[in-house]
Parts: structure tokens; sequence; C-alpha cells
């Protein structure tokens, strides 16, 4: 009998020894290889879990890079993406043109970044003159995020607010302009445009 056990004890040692430990963290964000872009995140209806206990209608007050201050309540009667993104992100900087062109094209579209992360004032200045956008930009509080949106888990993280201020659709991942006009046209808005338009 231990004739048998003592083959069967070392095959189960070998075989403990081959599986692959996961990698290590990297220490510094910047560091880390971005993540594989798989295409487009599914949209996530509002309201699901985490989501549950915050507000429909979600207050945003910022101040953007250039000093102004943002209010999402002053934009009613317009669709409104809130794109919480990161220098760092490769999805959040491939988005960006995308999502610059749709507010710029689209009278009923405005687009509003929140840069999440610890960076200061002029290198983000210095990092947008490299990636200029159409759209304002402010930087979040990393560790006191805005109250009425989801503390991000995975950037980028959008959220569509119809014209009445109501979180309409929420992606996690990168979001093209074609799904986030499609989902407009869904909700009641306006129809997408032609590909002309």
């Amino acid at each position: 009998m231990t004739r048998f056990l003592l083959p069967l004890l070392v095959a189960a040692v070998l075989l403990g020894a081959c599986r692959r430990e996961p990698p290590a963290p990297a220490a510094d964000p910047a560091a880390a290889p971005p993540p594989a872009d798989t295409g487009p995140a599914p949209a996530e209806p509002a309201g699901e879990d985490a989501d549950a206990a915050r507000p429909d209608h979600p207050r945003l007050q910022v101040t953007t890079l250039d000093g102004a201050a943002y209010d999402l309540a002053d934009h009613r009667g317009q669709w409104v993406i809130v794109n919480f993104w990161a220098t760092w992100c490769a999805p959040c900087r491939k988005e960006m043109p995308e999502l610059s062109a749709l507010g710029a094209m689209r009278e009923h579209i405005e687009v509003i970044g929140l840069a999440y992360e610890e960076i200061e004032p002029e290198a983000m200045r210095a990092f947008l003159k490299e990636r200029p956008v159409l759209y304002p930009i402010a930087i979040v509080d990393t560790y006191a995020p805005p109250a009425d949106f989801e503390t991000p888990r995975g950037l980028p993280l959008t959220y569509l607010i119809d014209p009445q201020g109501k979180v309409a659709q929420r992606y996690l991942g990168p979001v093209t302009a074609e799904r986030i006009e499609r989902d407009i046209a869904a909700a009641g808005g306006p129809p997408v445009p032609d590909a002309g338009a």
C-alpha cells in the first residue's frame, strides 16, 4: 500500500509546483502595462449593485483645469457625458479624441472629463498639450471623488446623463461615440445621424 502512496505523493508535489503564481502588482500605476483593449465595454444599466444607493439625478460641482466652476445642474437640456479617466490609462487615452469630436459635433451632447488620479495641474496641462481635447477637464480627489457617482473601480468609467439630469447609462471600460449616440436615440433623444453627418 505504501508503495503506491509514495508515487502519488511525489506526483501531487510536482503538480503543485507547476502552478503559476499570479504576477505581483506594480508599485507604480504608470509602470503597469495597460490592460488589453477588448473593444467597447457593455453598458451597465443605472441602479445596479454599488449604484443602487446613488441618486438618479447626481450632483457634480467641480473646478476645471482652467479655473472655471462646472455645475452639472447648469447643463440641463443637454445630454452630458461624465468621463472618469487617467493619463496612465491606455483605453482612456484612446477614447479621448472620439469623445472630444462627439462633444464638438453634436449640439445636444456635452462632455466633462474627470481626471481620477493624483496629478499636479501643470503636469495635466502638459499632458493635454500633447493630447488636446475640446471639453473641460477637472482633476478630482481620488480620496474624495464626487459623492453622487460611484467610486471608480476601473477606468475609464463613463456616465451618460439625460437632459433632465438623470443617469441614462453607465459604461465601465472604453465606449465609442457610436454606442453613446445609439443609447441616446434609444432613450428618446435625437436619432443617430447618417455616417456622413
